[in-house]
């Protein structure tokens, strides 16, 4: 039996980013959104695209401006006002100035807007009252933000919608993106039954291929539901076989453990795989397998069939190792912060115990809690609206209520909690 950490490892190492040259392809900017980026992006536009106003008020040259006060203003003629949108028809020359509205175009020969605030109109002129601090005031300079060519953003992200303001800016409607990777998920047992089928006594519904099914979308993943497979040798490995030639990954709940009906490793060798990972020493989640197929060039993850261990399973291992896989240059990795925990926590000590539950922005920093209700891994009831699972280390038997705890973050828009300190 593996630690978490030699387990992590070795999953982690295994996992090879899609290649962008063989698995890439291109989309229109409106569907780019959570995709993640193959190669990097430039522009051929400066941003600004011109010289352009900060503020409403007036074109000037700082030289006719810099020595006035409100006892004595600096009178300029007013010889053009220029709207947003609207290119300038004259050059400026001393004594003049030109009207103008944030965003326009600044005109040749002004190098500075006066803000309308210090300025009053004096006939067909302008009274500037306060001079400006430095030439190029409030003045925002062709390619100041970003110069044409360089590149925009790097491949090996995921598009965000600032991301796509930028490209639209940019004029660049179409991106490239890595294609979705392809997993493949099946449930094992003979006891299981759709959510469709009326339910018989000794009979479970399978839940794993629903929460599969949603955690793997929800990641940018094409999932694929081969379904229910009973606990025959013949039909489980016809139909893994079938998966691996199919998917980048294949995701299978039960027949992992050491019962007279788990097949999973036995079949996975005798398809050419090379299982690096057997079991864990971690709660929930003990029999987790994982193979490679060199052949396939396809990975595979044999999870517990407890639907909590399932998913926990899935947050602390699976979800990494795709994010890595579809291309995710940075930020793939699990992410760990450090909480307040609101009651008392408990574990057997003799694995790394996950607890699920809740994480809470408060005034003072993170909080957590965990579900009332029996708390056992075969309580699926109370697993409804984790954001979190608080990590105890092998040892540690007890949390005291109020204590700072490791918390696997799980699922949550980081806006959800503003700026997070990460570990």
């Amino acid at each position: 039996m593996l630690s978490v950490s030699d387990a992590e490892r070795l999953i982690f190492d295994a996992v090879r980013p899609l290649h962008p040259e063989r698995n890439t392809e291109v989309v229109n900017l409106l569907d780019a959104s959570g995709r993640i980026l193959a190669t990097s992006v430039s522009s051929q536009l400066d941003f600004p695209h011109w010289d352009n106003s900060a503020m409403d008020g007036y074109a000037v040259r700082f030289e006719d401006v810099n020595a006035c006060s409100d006892s004595e203003p600096a009178v300029l003629k007013i010889v053009e006002e220029i709207p947003a949108g609207t290119p300038p028809q004259k050059t400026l020359q001393p004594g003049q100035a030109a009207r103008i509205l944030t965003g326009s175009m600044m005109p040749e020969g002004a190098d500075t807007v006066v803000m309308q605030e210090n300025t009053r109109l004096d006939g067909d002129g302008v009274a500037v009252l306060v001079p400006p601090e430095n030439p190029g005031q409030f003045v925002r300079r062709r390619g100041s933000f970003y110069q044409a060519g360089n590149p925009l953003i790097e491949g090996g992200v995921r598009l965000q919608a600032a991301d796509i303001a930028v490209f639209a800016a940019a004029q660049a409607t179409k991106v490239r993106v890595f294609r979705k990777p392809r997993v493949a998920i099946l449930s094992t047992g003979s006891e299981l039954v759709s959510p469709e089928q009326h339910l018989q006594p000794g009979q479970i519904v399978d839940s794993n291929q629903y929460a599969l099914a949603s955690f793997l979308s929800a990641l940018g993943m094409e999932p694929l539901r081969v379904g229910i497979v009973e606990d025959d040798p013949a039909t489980l490995k016809y139909s893994i076989a079938e998966a691996l030639n199919w998917g980048d990954v294949v995701v299978s709940t039960g027949g992992v453990s050491v019962g007279d009906y788990d097949y999973i490793d036995r079949i996975l060798e005798q398809l050419g795989g090379d299982l690096l990972v057997r079991s864990i020493a971690i709660k929930p989640g003990k029999p987790l397998t994982f193979a490679q197929f060199p052949k396939q060039q396809a990975l595979y993850f044999g999870l517990p069939g407890n639907p909590v261990s399932a998913l926990v399973s899935c947050w602390r291992f699976v979800k990494p190792a795709l994010l890595k896989l579809a291309g995710l240059r940075r930020g793939w990795e699990p992410i760990f912060v450090k909480a307040k925990t609101r009651v008392e926590l408990r574990s057997g000590g003799g694995r790394e115990t996950y607890l699920w539950g809740r994480l809470l922005a408060t005034e003072t920093g993170l909080e957590f809690e965990i579900p009332g209700g029996s708390f056992s891994s075969g309580n699926l009831i109370n697993l409804m609206q984790t954001n979190g699972c608080a990590r105890l280390p092998v040892g540690t038997k007890r949390v005291e209520a109020g204590e700072t705890v490791s918390v696997l973050w799980v699922d949550t828009p980081i806006s959800e909690f503003g700026k997070l300190k990460v570990e």
